[in-house]
């Protein structure tokens, strides 16, 4: 089954997932998925990431049975403490000082869903990010370029990352909010769609 012959829908109002699946490939069109509450708890942070991608995926694929439907949710963890998105510049803030000069997860829940084929499958991938330690000043700089409130962690590693991120272990990608690689690999294996070439 090709990604010519169904519909594919991205339950995201991220422009940075738009564009990473826009990379590969893949034809679709964007659906925000309304009132969904983003979990911080309750379960291991795997579970809780994959969690909130289950309930952003259903609550579009309710309204879309036909269609094949990606959603995803991004969490920074350090030390067993979940960070989403920040609820201002001062929570930003506090939160890159948190995660300056140690090391994080970035975990990436995705769901991809067809309510007429019955057929859900979930994952979670984890990139480990080591940050540099930082000032508050430089912490200020930095959140003076971006948009941080609508970003887990407070950061963006592909908007000025290389000032405050040392190194990675894992999938860039993921990072940024889609696993791709694994996403692609999961979507070819299963049949449900083909990138194009």
């Amino acid at each position: 089954m090709s990604s010519d012959k169904l519909q594919i829908i991205l339950a995201s109002a991220s422009p940075r997932r738009e564009h990473l699946l826009r990379e590969m490939g893949l034809r679709f069109t964007v659906v925000q998925p309304a009132d969904v509450e983003e979990l911080l708890g309750g379960a291991a942070p795997d579970v809780v990431a994959m969690q909130n991608a289950q309930r952003k995926t259903r609550a579009v694929a309710g309204r879309h049975p036909d269609a094949v439907v990606i959603g995803a949710d991004t969490i920074v963890v350090l030390n067993g403490k979940l960070y989403g998105k920040p609820r201002d510049i001062e929570d930003a803030t506090q939160i890159l000082g948190q995660l300056a000069g140690r090391a994080h997860e970035v975990i990436t829940g995705v769901c991809v869903l067809h309510r007429m084929l019955d057929m859900e499958l979930t994952f979670a991938e984890t990139t480990r990010v080591w940050m540099r330690p930082l000032t508050r000043p430089q912490i200020a700089e930095y959140l003076g370029k971006i948009n941080a409130l609508d970003k887990a962690g407070a950061y963006a590693i592909q908007e000025h990352g290389a000032g405050i991120v040392e190194r990675i272990e894992g999938s860039y990608h993921n990072v940024m909010g889609l696993p791709t690689e694994r996403l692609a690999a999961t979507l070819e294996r299963i049949g449900m769609v083909r990138r194009a070439s």
